[in-house]
């Protein structure tokens, strides 16, 4: 049995979603189903793959509570259909930084989501060191992985690293790190969405909203 973990750039797959849904025509994708997303994949990796863990890494957006009141909670929400399907979050945050906008002639303050590609390198090295996979997973396009990959591919030669582009984020520089790799097709997102309302084992509904 291939053991197969995903990690899964969750701000890199949530633009990747959005785009998706222009393209198609407004469909809602963001009630997206990760796991089952994932698990029709496998199939690319190898005849026995299995789904040993998939890592879901993002952060809560609470700067922008005052201009959207409800988009932490359907992030929270969304995060709890994740977790009945056996999906682990990984959360970092955002950090407020202050730059210099040369058309007004003023400070401004925005803010980065932090943390995010430290803590899958992070995870990267701790499912190989610890033996828990066969194969990992990446599903990201952000070239900001390219040197923990390469050392990883270094330290552990005999496990797999393989690149799961999100649609429109397929990276050339990251694709030839890895021997695998594929790409999501837009339909896809289509395909792999949780049910509306999706129950929880409580008995809570979850519905999705109305702009997913």
């Amino acid at each position: 049995m291939n053991r197969t973990i995903f990690l899964i750039d969750g701000f890199n797959l949530y633009h990747s979603v959005k785009k998706a849904s222009k393209d198609l025509g407004g469909v809602t994708t963001k009630w997206l189903d990760i796991h089952s997303l994932c698990t029709a994949y496998l199939y690319l990796i190898s005849k026995d793959a299995r789904v040993e863990k998939i890592f879901y890494f993002s952060a809560l957006a609470h700067h922008l509570t005052s201009s959207d009141p409800g988009k932490v909670t359907k992030h929270e929400n969304y995060i709890k259909c994740l977790q009945v399907t056996g999906v682990k979050e990984e959360l970092g945050r955002f950090k407020g930084k202050k730059i210099w906008c040369d058309a007004c002639k003023t400070q401004l303050k925005r803010h980065e989501e932090k943390e995010t590609d430290v803590a899958i390198a992070s995870k990267l090295f701790e499912v190989l060191i610890t033996d828990a996979c066969d194969t990992v997973v990446l599903m990201t396009g952000d070239t900001d992985l390219a040197p923990a990959v390469k050392t990883a591919k270094a330290l552990f030669p005999k496990k797999e690293i393989v690149f799961a582009f999100p649609y429109k984020r397929k990276n050339r520089e990251l694709a030839k790190l890895s021997t695998t790799s594929f790409h999501i097709g837009k339909n896809n997102y289509v395909k792999h969405q949780f049910a509306d309302p999706f129950i929880l084992p409580n008995g809570k509904k979850i519905h999705k909203p109305s702009t997913w």
